[in-house]
This record gives structure tokens, C-alpha cells and sequence, in this order.
């Protein structure tokens, strides 16, 4: 059953009311022109601010001079130093897939996950209503990783496996920060995203990358940008003609600007680190869980 919703408040209700009433993909389009803007004065005016406004730590970064960007959006997207985030060398080990924060781990009971506390989704949504993969992902472990404005914002495997497909599902463009996982219901199977599916030693893994407010624009290493928008009216899959193949810790994919990271394993295929739990800051490449099979 689900989990019976919390009490609505006043600010909670208003700030919804505020949600649903901006124009989430006008908003998104404006974003998209203004973060490639290549204009020294403007594009590094909004660098600037960003690194003092999130305190953005530019050591780790292999670029650390923030004016040598070309734009906002090449800055924001900014690779690291090839030291600065070791991945776990471990066989059993499940990486963590980006920085960021948990907001929730553990497991799909009852085809449902939890998003916040008192509030909670179906599987079969969240995966756009692919009955086939929710049924393979039924029971099994999930965490979810929110990507706040100052992280590194490039997603990478958790472990080693070879593309199945990837699905992309329309939808809202809601913020997905903290106030609003606990606000807005049905929050991540509302929002647009981008799911990859992979094969792996221990069955399908499913990595989605989940839209909000001004990230309207979503990578992967294998199909470039994969939410244009005219290709945002329905859901859509594509089986990759060449084979993919991706080793733990390379490359996945990227958000243009910040958002949510949800990973997904079968059932008895994945168990989580204890510490995995929400609040709990976490690093691309460290160990987050252990692989059952």
C-alpha cells in the first residue's frame, strides 16, 4: 500500500501552487542560451558569482582557472583532475555514481520507492511505464543522489556493463532540491528524464537521470544531447546500433545544470553501505553498496 501522505502545510501548499504554475521548459530554453553564451564579460560574470555564491571548490577541478571556460555551461560540466575522485578497485563493489547527497536508499517494495518521507512513487511510472523492466527491477535496491549546484556534475558507472537501451520519458521540469522532494508528490516520476539500461554480472542495472528547473538538457557519452526539444512530447526508446560497453567508473553521461541521480538493481542483486542514508554526502568513484551475485 502506499505510504500514507503528511499533513499539507501552508508553505507547502503555496510553494506547490508555485511550482505548477511556472513555465518549467520556457525557463529551461532561456537557461540553454544563456549558459553557452561565449561573451567574456557575461559568461564570466555568472562563472564568478557561481563559485562565491555555492563556494565551489576549483582545486579538484583539471581546469582550475574559472575564466578559462568558453561558457557557463562548459564550467559547470567541468571535468576533474584524474586523481581527484578514485574509483573503489574492489570486484564486489558498487561506485558511487556522482557527487551529491542521498536523498533516499533501499529497497522497491511493492512496485513503490520512497522520494521523502510520507511520500512515495511507483516503479512502473518512474521507468515511463515499461512493464518489462519494472518487473526485472521489482524488489530490487535503489538510491537516489541529489547533484546540489556546487558538485561535479558528470555521472559515471557504478560498475562495468553494456548498454541495453535508453528511454527518455517527457515531463515537468520541477526543482528537485530538498524543500520540494518534501512538498511535491510523485516528484521524480513527474519530471523528465533519461534512463539507461545495462547489462552487468549481476543482471539489469538502470541508471536515470532525472530533469528539474533550468535542466532541460540531459548527456550521455553515447548519443550526445538526448532531450532536444522536439523530441520531448513522448516517450521514446533507442536500442544502441554498436554495441556499448562502459568499465566502473567511466563516463556516462551529464547534467546541463544540477539535479537527480537514481540507480536501480534487480532483485538480491545489490545490498547498501550502511551509511547510505539520507543526508549522507557522497563522492563519485566511492564505495556505496556491495554486489550479491
Amino acid at each position: 500500500m502506499p505510504t500514507p501522505p503528511p499533513a499539507p502545510t501552508v508553505p507547502g501548499f503555496l510553494f506547490s501552487v508555485l511550482l505548477h504554475l511556472l513555465p518549467h521548459h520556457l525557463l529551461g530554453r532561456l537557461v540553454h542560451q544563456l549558459t553557452r553564451a561565449e561573451w567574456p564579460p557575461l559568461k564570466d560574470w555568472l562563472i564568478r558569482r557561481a563559485v562565491e555564491a555555492f563556494r565551489v571548490d576549483m582545486t579538484t577541478a583539471a581546469e582550475p582557472d574559472p575564466h578559462a571556460y568558453p561558457s557557463f555551461n562548459a564550467f559547470f560540466t567541468r571535468a576533474l583532475r584524474p586523481d581527484a575522485r578514485p574509483i573503489c578497485p574492489d570486484e564486489d563493489a558498487i561506485c558511487c555514481p556522482a557527487d551529491g547527497e542521498v536523498s533516499e536508499a533501499g529497497t522497491v517494495t511493492d512496485g513503490r520507492l520512497v522520494q521523502a518521507k510520507g511520500w512515495d512513487y511507483s516503479l512502473l511510472e518512474l521507468l515511463g511505464g515499461d512493464q518489462r523492466l519494472a518487473a526485472e527491477l521489482a524488489g530490487g535496491a535503489y538510491a537516489t543522489i541529489y547533484l546540489s549546484p556546487r558538485d561535479y556534475h558528470r555521472v559515471h558507472m557504478p560498475l562495468a556493463g553494456r548498454l541495453r537501451a535508453t528511454l527518455h520519458v517527457p515531463g515537468r521540469l520541477y526543482s528537485v532540491n530538498r524543500l520540494t522532494t518534501a512538498s511535491l508528490p510523485r516528484l521524480f516520476a513527474r519530471n523528465e528524464r533519461v534512463i539507461s539500461v545495462f547489462d552487468t554480472a549481476c543482471g539489469p542495472m538502470a541508471v536515470i537521470l532525472v530533469g528539474a528547473t533550468f535542466v532541460g538538457s540531459m548527456d550521455t557519452v553515447w548519443a550526445g544531447t538526448v532531450t532536444p526539444a522536439h523530441r520531448r512530447a513522448t516517450v521514446w526508446r533507442a536500442v544502441p546500433e554498436a554495441p556499448v560497453e562502459l568499465a566502473r567508473g567511466a563516463e556516462l553521461g551529464r547534467f546541463n545544470m544540477g539535479s537527480t541521480v537514481i540507480l536501480l538493481f534487480g532483485r538480491d542483486a545489490a545490498a547498501w553501505s550502511d551509511a547510505l542514508r539520507p543526508g549522507h554526502p557522497v563522492r563519485m568513484g566511492e564505495r556505496i553498496g556491495t554486489l550479491l551475485r
